[in-house]
């Protein structure tokens, strides 16, 4: 039997076994320093394409203020002060260590006069009220518990008026059964799975007006790119960053390759974002 997608806002499927520090222990290990092999410093589906048109949709213009909540080591930020020209940005994340990666990617760019990193529950931030012109996010909030507090925090740190814009894994339109959603939570270190329809019901219930909610449409091709690059290029590379375990290198390629099959199924999607506050 597929796996209902649920309606008010719920993520579906909770996996209690999967906390933070499964998480922290991705990208403070080897499987964060694969996934940057493959992605590049934008850890997200389409790095820089998928940022610009991420950017556009949602108006980041010059002299902005921005707060990128799951900021991991900062290349979003990085990218939206050099390419959009925004005056300054803030990132929250809640692993020191890829803090300190992305303080010491910033500064030696010279950019460490207009980024902050803060280290702290994207959740419970500490940032002001009221003070940023628009919160940012890129394939990150899959891995926060309560997306509906994330959504809140958003809110509660934007101007009135202010924009939200995050692009997210989510559960695409094609329903899976239970073993591979298990399958994908438990490989991706996701305590949930969020929809389409359940981001725009949280971003309603905490004061914003949806005006993008789309499939950006390259899950499918960019996993198909990874397992290509792995195959014929970066096989040493990859072996490396695993102390040349070829096992461990064949069970991650399998993990990929059912990432793929699941895309090209529409079961998972690349989901992108953008809402008002009202």
């Amino acid at each position: 039997m597929a796996t209902e997608h649920p309606p008010n806002g719920a993520a579906i499927q909770h996996s209690p076994a999967i906390t933070l520090d499964d998480v922290r222990a991705v990208y403070t290990g080897p499987e964060g320093d694969l996934w940057e092999l493959l992605m590049g410093q934008q850890i997200h589906l389409g790095g820089y394409k998928s940022s610009l048109a991420l950017a556009e949709l949602a108006a980041i213009t010059a002299g902005l203020h921005g707060v990128d909540l799951c900021c991991c080591n900062g290349a979003g930020m990085r990218f939206l002060v050099r390419f959009r020209g925004v005056a300054a940005m803030i990132g929250v994340d809640a692993t020191a260590a890829t803090l300190a990666r992305g303080r010491a990617r910033t500064t030696a760019e010279g950019l460490d006069g207009q980024i902050r990193f803060v280290h702290a529950d994207v959740c419970q931030s500490g940032l002001p009220d009221h003070a940023a012109d628009f919160v940012w996010g890129e394939d990150a909030w899959c891995y926060v518990i309560d997306k509906a507090q994330l959504v809140d925090e958003a809110r509660r740190i934007l101007k009135p008026g202010g924009i939200i814009a995050f692009t997210d894994w989510l559960a695409g339109p094609v329903a899976m059964i239970p073993a591979e959603l298990a399958r994908l939570l438990a490989f991706m270190k996701f305590p949930n799975l969020q929809t389409r329809a359940g981001y725009r019901e949280l971003l309603s219930q905490h004061g914003g007006t949806v005006v993008v909610a789309a499939d950006t449409g390259r899950f499918a091709p960019c996993v198909d790119l990874y397992l290509a690059m792995v195959d014929q290029q970066l096989s040493y590379d990859a072996l490396r960053i695993l102390d040349f375990n070829a096992a461990a290198l064949a069970a991650l390629a399998a993990e990929m390759q059912f990432l793929g099959e699941l895309a090209h199924a529409g079961k998972i999607i690349q989901g992108r974002l953008v809402a008002k506050t009202r």
